[in-house]
């Protein structure tokens, strides 16, 4: 079985930067994609981030120059870093981790890490 921890969230001031980090792991693989998706109060989860396993990475037209995914140093390991925050940021951020590839892949979801961008 898969499992996929965030970790890295908390409060931080309007402007400041925060770098959230997620592994996956539980069984041999080698995930195709590794993303990050966000989920504010009363609406639908949004993608934030994706990368994928060809070195393709894709950002939200919303953090384009803000935020930046990239591998950690570990197998099947990625982080998020957040700079320039907005309230408008504040969300449980989610990591993904895909097992397989196309459509019959398998996403696998971390439970989530609460960013609160406030003064």
């Amino acid at each position: 079985q898969v499992e996929v921890v965030e970790s890295g969230g908390g409060l931080v001031q309007p402007g400041g930067s925060l770098k959230l980090s997620c592994a996956a792991g539980g069984r041999d693989f080698d995930a195709s994609v590794m993303g990050w998706y966000r989920q504010t109060p009363g609406n639908e989860r949004e993608l934030v981030a994706q990368m994928f396993s060809d070195g393709r990475i894709e950002y939200a037209d919303f953090v384009k120059g803000r935020f930046t995914i990239a591998r950690g140093n570990g197998k099947n390991t990625a982080s998020l870093q957040m700079s320039s925050l907005k309230p408008d940021d504040t969300a449980v951020y989610y990591c993904t981790a895909d097992i397989g590839n196309g459509p019959l892949a398998l996403r696998v979801w971390g439970q989530g890490t609460w960013v609160n961008v406030s003064s």
